[in-house]
């Protein structure tokens, strides 16, 4: 299967996801065409944004938030998710504090980080680094918990120490849950992102900028943001985030390719 096909084959249901969506708005629109606006009015509404300095102030500020966030949670949950795989004490509080922590929505920080740090960027990278950080640990940890003994054993008898197993046998054989743990991260992250913009008080970025669209009743925007949110979530998930997966884990899609 030529290169073109694979890409039109790995697309269709993508594309054909998006229009799914625009009929349904298109459909809204057709029903109550005094709240709803229709397709044309929304991606027109985005063509005028793409020319307004504080669109793309609102697009830079909530990508500098996550782009501080989501690498601390990532790096902080694959390092502690690693060394769980050293320590049996470690791994049980490790999975008991993620148990507890999990059970609370990040956005429900927030309130006390902003009692704590004031407003302004802290606190809401703070709420993206906890909502990233626990699925990325817990999958990096119950990847530790598959790594073949043997493998283990016999670098033992070879003489590993603790940080030659860290390096040479959990870090390898956990690659696939370290990339899997980063993208369930990464959703939890942009979700809490937008959230934390737009109750924490801040005043630009994407999450402020819908919510004050909201208050103001200009539907058109609101729609507007949704998608422009959507659309970047799924740039760095699917465009960035899976293409790095692919090339980190290529030997798990070369059988796919050649068929």
């Amino acid at each position: 299967m030529n290169r073109t096909k694979r890409l039109w084959k790995s697309l269709w249901p993508f594309l054909a996801a998006v229009a799914f969506l625009l009929l349904l708005l298109q459909l809204s629109h057709l029903r109550t065409p005094i709240i709803m606006p229709s397709v044309a009015d929304v991606f027109d509404r985005l063509g005028r944004a793409f020319t307004s300095e504080k669109f793309w102030n609102d697009v830079g500020k909530s990508l500098y938030r996550l782009g501080i966030g989501f690498p601390i949670a990532v790096f902080l949950g694959g390092l502690l998710g690693l060394l769980a795989g050293l320590s049996r004490e470690f791994a049980v509080f490790l999975r008991g504090l993620i148990r507890i922590m999990q059970s609370i929505p990040p956005i429900t920080w927030l309130p006390f980080l902003l009692i704590l740090y004031g407003f302004g960027d802290l606190p809401i990278i703070v709420v993206v680094v906890i909502a990233s950080f626990f699925p990325m640990a817990l999958s990096v940890m119950n990847g530790t918990e598959g790594v073949s003994r043997t493998h283990l054993e016999v670098a033992r008898v070879l003489g590993a120490h603790k940080g030659q197993l860290l390096r040479k046998v959990y870090l390898p054989e956990t690659l696939p849950s370290f990339i899997t743990g980063a993208q369930v991260s990464f959703g939890n992250a942009w979700r809490s992102l937008i959230a934390g913009e737009m109750v924490g008080g801040a005043m630009v970025g994407l999450g402020f900028s819908i919510r004050f669209s909201g208050d103001v009743a200009d539907m058109e925007a609101v729609i507007m943001y949704i998608v422009v949110i959507g659309a970047i979530a799924t740039f760095l998930d699917h465009f960035v985030l899976e293409q790095l997966k692919r090339r980190l884990l290529r030997w798990r899609y070369i059988g796919g390719e050649e068929q």
